[in-house]
């Protein structure tokens, strides 16, 4: 197998089993049907950001700082990952001090 051509991908089972029906109901392989599936997402996010297909591909394939750090774009970083998964966590109630007394 040409390794510039196919690479494997893990999915989990229940989604796996979820991908098999849909595949048996329209008649396609599991890679043909990734394939749909992404070249859609991309269409609808192109779509949405404004842009070309051509020029989103070519905007989500680029490395650069320049085009991670956008703002307008949905694309999900781990910098822009943790920023937003910061939970505070507030305690109901005064905590009771501690004193050294002896009696």
């Amino acid at each position: 197998m040409d390794i510039n051509k196919f690479k494997s991908v893990a999915v989990r089972k229940p989604d796996y089993d979820v991908l098999q029906g849909l595949c048996n109901q329209k008649f396609r392989s599991p890679a043909s049907m990734i394939s749909k599936l992404v070249n859609e997402y991309v269409e609808y996010q192109a779509m949405k950001n404004k842009f070309t297909i051509p020029e989103y591909k070519k905007l989500i394939l680029k490395l650069d700082n320049k085009s991670i750090g956008k703002k307008n774009l949905n694309v999900r970083t781990m910098e822009n990952r943790t920023s937003t998964t910061k939970l505070k966590v507030r305690r109901k109630g005064k905590r009771k001090q501690k004193t050294n007394r002896r009696k």
